[in-house]
């Protein structure tokens, strides 16, 4: 194919990608089988977005989410949780350090700095358990209720480092009803998951109830590396995972949950391919293949990771009517990731490598505690208050080993403690008025315990008051409309990678955050059209950044003057007949750097294109140019269609997604930017019954699309791409209500 027209073959797979997705699954946030429609009405959607269940209609944010069959689906063929960037409008993913540490984006604000400690712009809620460093943020997705997106500064309720907004996540909790699935899943390059649970009560008066959860995930070798002729060398994983959980309700006044969970992954880290691009072209040219690679370093890049945690969630109801609500939560995670960065060898390249990289890093006893206490309550005319106190701590140790020097060591210390309050008002029957304030007081400490050089320890601290306030519009049975004012912080951040390669840490001061958005959540036509979008707009003070890359690969944290985003997010679902489900996610952001100040370093190998301005010194100006990590704009769409049988249902359902322009480097060049990255999905099957249980093919990416992700510059053009195409049948059994 690399023969063929490139037009042409990029056209063709837009066309069938969008083909598919017309005739097939829906992703509607509900359970799989025909459960989409009842009686050509789209289920209500309940959401905890503001620490309380209620209609997605009357939650005064932008939020969408995501449940059930297409949620499975999404990781049928083996995908860590990046499978979820660009499926849910505003939302993107990805990782330059493979499964293990995902960066997430939304509405375009994120972080690209690879650091074990770097802090991101969108927090990852478990359970109502904040997930702060990027390996927590990995933990597999199984047996989960639903994942809610919301978007948007967070800042009064969730705390800080939510400037961007949230990705949360609820697990299947237990139940009176005896309940289960298992699942087996076969499929191309040795692709062999095992999934399943089980839960009900667990005495006679159904007080004490439990589920168990377990997942195992394994994709064989399938990555040649031909410098030392191993066949099957790299590209696999191996994952273990699980989930026990108790939950004690002896009356009906108190609830304890006390859940556990742990993981146990041995895999590949990313494949850094070299010289995969041209001067001036960002596309893949003849040093890329898929299967193969060149590396004289790096031991096949192999990835590791351990983690065990818990949380206790008591809920107690005073007679006044009164709640509450105290979540303990603990972490603990070893990590540790080899790679050859450069993408190569001296001897055979591919093209030019100057001089070697081989780099091991990961980290030693985390331990995150969290501890929450939230008072809540409603009063008689409706109004509802919540109030409480959230405690943070964190304690690790990141190794970094560059080789050509002994490894390094860096212990980071975070401290931080917060009250926060909201209150909901209803103004009459058709307006409620939404508050609330956050203060949140945050120390962070790094201390060199080995470095090259000498390093004295660093501190920071930041304190900030973070606000919300919302005004919402029943204007009618089927039309809810809604303005929000918020802001948040992203706490200051030390960088300290650099230690190890001789140099020092980075300090960035807190960024502030200024958000306006105007939404609307509609139905219509008898609840089978439902369409939420907003627009917004937001500016940055003091944004932090991460300047990557330049001659000596260095990693800087930076403050920009400001930056700003416009844009809009938009989900629509659609039931055609009962028995046909279209839905659609669309996001659009331009995103922009103001400070005419502020230079970084661009590629350092001198094999890139840069297109900004330098200012003489080696440095190019970044004023004005795109947030890097975000794309312009995504869209999705997925259908879902099936043929009911006298026994069951025979269905096909497929997803589409694309992803607009995308920076990779607070820099432009012409090389690392992507635009018009797409992969689509599908299924067919059978499922028996009132979905007792269910066989079905899939294929993801099944166009077997060569994607850029990202990439590394200081030496070479050097590149990583997407997931391959997999292929597999899958058979799932359920059990009980």
């Amino acid at each position: 194919m690399r023969g063929s027209n490139p037009t042409v073959k990029n056209l063709s797979r837009q066309l069938l990608g969008a083909a598919l997705a017309t005739v097939a699954f829906g992703a509607l946030p509900f359970a799989a089988s025909s459960a989409f429609a009842q009686g050509l009405e789209i289920e209500e959607i309940i959401v905890t977005a503001q620490r309380r269940e209620q209609a997605i209609k009357d939650v005064p944010l932008s939020v969408t989410t995501m449940s059930g069959e297409k949620l499975d689906a999404l990781f049928e063929g083996g995908e860590d949780i990046r499978a979820l960037a660009t499926r849910l409008p505003s939302l993107y993913a990805e990782s330059s350090n493979g499964r293990l540490a995902p960066r997430f984006y939304m509405r375009g604000l994120g972080n690209t700095d690879f650091d074990l400690a770097a802090s991101q712009s969108v927090s990852v809620l478990f359970d109502e358990v904040v997930q702060e460093n990027v390996i927590l943020k990995s933990f597999p997705l199984f047996d989960v209720e639903r994942v809610e997106v919301l978007r948007g500064p967070q800042g009064s309720l969730f705390g800080r480092n939510t400037p961007a907004g949230i990705v949360k996540f609820d697990s299947r909790k237990p139940s009176e009803d005896f309940n289960g699935y298992g699942l087996l899943t076969v499929g191309s390059l040795g692709q062999l998951n095992v999934e399943g649970a089980i839960g009900g009560a667990l005495n006679d008066n159904r007080t004490l109830m439990g589920r168990f959860s377990i997942l195992s995930q394994n994709r064989n070798d399938w990555i040649d590396n031909d410098f030392t002729g191993v066949s099957d060398a790299m590209g696999g994983f191996n994952e273990l995972a699980w989930r026990g959980q108790l939950l004690a309700e002896p009356s009906d006044a108190l609830s304890i949950l006390l859940s556990v969970h742990g993981r146990d992954y041995d895999g590949t880290a990313s494949i850094f391919r070299a010289n995969v691009l041209d001067a001036s072209s960002n596309k893949f040219n003849a040093n890329y293949d898929r299967d193969t690679v060149w590396f004289d370093e790096g031991n096949n890049n192999p990835q590791e990771a351990e983690a065990y945690g818990g949380l206790l969630r008591v809920e107690l109801e005073f007679d006044s009517g009164v709640t509450l609500t105290s979540i303990t939560g603990l972490e603990t995670v070893q990590n540790r990731s080899e790679g050859d960065i450069d993408g190569g060898n001296l001897i055979t390249g591919p093209g030019f490598i100057p001089f070697p990289s081989h780099t091991a890093d990961g980290l030693e006893d985390l331990e995150q505690f969290t501890q929450e206490f939230r008072f809540s309550g409603e009063t008689d005319d409706g109004m509802f208050w919540q109030a409480g106190y959230f405690y943070f701590n964190s304690d690790f140790t990141i190794f970094t080993n560059p080789f050509f020097v002994a490894e390094s060591k860096l212990n980071h210390t975070n401290d931080a403690w917060a009250v926060f309050g909201q209150v909901s008002i209803p103004l009459g029957e058709r307006w409620t008025l939404t508050g609330g304030m956050r203060y949140t007081d945050d120390e962070k400490q790094v201390t060199a315990i080995n470095p090259p050089l000498p390093t004295p320890d660093v501190s920071v601290n930041g304190e900030q008051t973070s606000f919300d306030l919302s005004l919402m519009w029943d204007a009618n049975e089927n039309v809810n409309l809604y303005g929000r004012v918020a802001n948040g912080f992203r706490a200051p951040s030390i960088q300290g990678r650099d230690v190890a390669f001789f140099g020092g840490t980075s300090v960035a001061d807190a960024e502030t955050i200024l958000s306006y958005e105007f939404g609307f959540k509609t139905n219509m036509a008898g609840n089978r059209i439902l369409i939420n979008g907003a627009i917004f707009h937001y500016t940055i003070e003091d944004m932090q950044l991460t300047a990557i890359g330049g001659a000596s690969n260095a990693v800087q944290l930076v403050n920009a003057a400001k930056g700003s985003g416009t844009g809009m997010d938009l989900d629509a679902s659609l039931v055609i007949t009962d028995n046909f489900v279209v839905t659609a996610g669309f996001s659009f952001v331009d995103t922009e750097i103001r400070d005419d100040t502020l230079v970084v370093p661009p590629c350092g190998s001198g094999a890139c294109t840069p297109l900004d301005q330098p200012d003489g010194n080696g440095n190019v100006f970044v004023n004005g140019n795109p947030f890097p990590g975000a794309p312009d704009n995504t869209l999705s769409l997925t259908a879902r269609y099936s043929v009911p049988t006298d026994s069951g249902e025979i269905f096909l359902f497929a997803d589409w997604a694309r992803q607009g322009k995308t920076n990779f480097f607070l820099y432009e060049s012409a090389e690392y930017q992507t635009n018009g990255n797409q992969e689509t999905g599908v299924r067919a099957g059978y499922i028996h019954g009132a979905n007792e249980w269910e066989i079905a093919v899939f294929g993801r990416n099944i166009t077997d699309e060569e994607n850029m992700k990202g990439g590394i510059d200081f030496n070479n053009n050097t590149a990583f791409d997407n997931e391959p195409r997999i292929w597999g049948i899958t058979f799932r059994k359920n059990w009980g209500n």
